[in-house]
């Protein structure tokens, strides 16, 4: 559940707020689950999903607590998936500010990274669904577009159910490194199988050469 906050001191700053100040500032979360997901989408026709933590407990095969649930889609696919959640769920665009998307696409910002769903105004929140860039099958990173790989490979499955890979989300967490992020580092590091770690340390030293799991990844046996 990232979300931000702009605030000025001298030149702009990014504050990624914690789960407690999202749900104290923009309301709470209803519990969900990757089963959740699938019967909400069973019948759509678009590419999707599980991402965030739930995509690593599936890969660890161990639960945590989690504070809502994550969906990844294509970018270039979320018309036809705002039509068909739309059908059941208010659609808002999370972009530094919540919109609620009453025209569909035409009202997505630009530069909107997320979707938050909920039945309506009165009721809390339900999916987070994360935009992802998506050239026909060519997943990018969305903070440096030369970090790119096959969506196959960016994906694998679980009693049916598609995840986000373990090392792809990884590279997505390395950024804030926020308590819950390093845990699940942790969990996943023993794990990861040699290609896995290869591309998570390629990955994060295209993107932060200097980051601290580098270390970790190098003297970490397999």
């Amino acid at each position: 559940m990232p979300f931000q906050r702009e605030r000025q001191s001298g030149a702009h700053t990014v504050t990624v707020l914690d789960a407690a100040e999202v749900v104290r500032l923009y309301g709470p979360w209803k519990d969900r689950t990757p089963q959740d997901a699938a019967t909400l989408l069973h019948g759509y026709s678009g590419r999707w999903w599980i991402a965030g933590g739930w995509a690593i407990d599936a890969f660890v095969r161990a639960p945590r607590a989690h504070g809502d649930l994550d969906i990844g889609i294509p970018r270039a696919e979320v018309d036809g998936f705002i039509e068909f959640v739309g059908a059941s769920l208010d659609v808002w665009a999370a972009a530094g500010s919540l919109t609620p998307l009453v025209h569909g696409r035409s009202d997505l910002p630009v530069h909107c990274g997320n979707l938050w769903l909920r039945v309506s105004g009165a009721h809390p929140w339900e999916y987070d669904i994360q935009l992802n860039n998506v050239d026909d099958w060519t997943w990018r990173y969305k903070r440096n577009p030369n970090i790119s790989r096959p969506l196959t490979d960016c994906l694998w499955s679980l009693n049916g159910i598609t995840y986000l890979r373990p090392e792809v989300q990884l590279l997505h967490k390395a950024k804030h490194l926020r308590d819950k992020d390093i845990l699940d580092f942790q969990r996943c590091l023993p794990l990861l199988d040699e290609s896995s770690r290869v591309w998570l340390a390629e990955s994060l030293l295209l993107d932060s050469p200097r980051h601290s799991w580098l270390t970790e990844i190098a003297t970490r046996p397999l």
